[in-house]
């Protein structure tokens, strides 16, 4: 796909990897049209970067209606929608079900909806194009969060599904799985910081991705290494995935104390983050 004149919607657009690639696709000549729930940081961000905004919460099916009919109404077409708000929050089973809910409703529904109003759109049209914005947690786990974990695997699912049965039909599908990128999403997270790559590292590789038309986009070699090994020999690569969780927790206990000092955040285990916006 070329992105030069084309109509992209981003989600979670008021930071982070959302707003990395509002910023790339606007310097590869397309029309952007951002949206966030944050209407004020999102408006701000898409001023600065001279692009319409549309304010939106991605765990409302009703806003993402809201959003897709609204840029019909005004850009005629959405060629490439890149469904990419998320968050992380909880961390094992004792993670309360309205967070449950919460997390499946902004990393897994959200591409539901999406699909679900835009797939007949684009079909009928012959073509079109969706970036989900999934996570290498998603091949791989996540050490801090079973929702996270659990939800990033449903949305890469759900995005090889769309690719295998619509893909003959015109609709081009990829999958982004970042392991550490420099945004919010790490602040808790400083195993993932020790191999955390920027936002504009990863706009290139999304842009290189889809020129391709390629389904999985990732950020690190070791991904696709480990998502090898796991697929190898699972029982290796849980009890690597145990030391290395061991680990993480070690440096997550040792920063903990600092990042509260200077967050003058409350100590908690994974509070809830913007994330792939994030």
């Amino acid at each position: 796909m070329q992105i030069e004149g084309k109509v992209v919607v981003v989600t979670g657009s008021a930071s982070g990897i959302g707003l990395a690639l509002v910023q790339r696709f606007v310097r590869e000549g397309a029309k952007v049209v951002a949206s966030d729930m944050n209407a004020e940081v999102g408006a701000q961000k898409a001023a600065e970067t001279g692009v319409r905004f549309v304010q939106a919460n991605v765990a409302q099916e009703a806003d993402i209606v809201r959003l897709i009919d609204d840029v019909y109404a005004q850009e005629g077409q959405i060629d490439l929608f890149c469904s990419n708000a998320g968050i992380a929050i909880g961390a094992g089973p004792e993670t309360l079900d309205k967070h449950w809910q919460l997390i499946q409703d902004v990393n897994v529904m959200s591409h539901v909806w999406a699909a679900r109003h835009l797939v007949p759109r684009m079909l009928e049209r012959g073509e079109g194009y969706l970036l989900n914005t999934a996570s290498a947690a998603g091949l791989l786990t996540e050490l801090h969060s079973a929702p996270y974990a659990v939800t990033k695997h449903a949305a890469l699912a759900f995005a090889e599904w769309l690719a295998i049965t619509y893909g003959d039909r015109g609709l081009k599908v990829s999958c982004l799985c970042p392991e550490g990128v420099w945004t919010p999403m790490i602040a808790n997270a400083p195993i993932l910081q020790q191999t955390a790559v920027t936002t504009d590292f990863l706009a290139d590789k999304v842009m290189d991705a889809l020129v391709a038309e390629q389904f999985l986009i990732t950020t690190h070699p070791t991904t696709l290494t480990g998502f090898g090994q796991k697929a190898s020999n699972y029982d290796v690569w849980i009890s690597k995935m145990k030391h290395l969780r061991k680990k993480a927790m070690a440096l997550l206990g040792q920063d903990r104390e600092a990042f509260a000092a200077a967050t003058g955040a409350a100590e908690q285990a994974m509070p809830v983050r913007d994330a792939e916006k994030a």
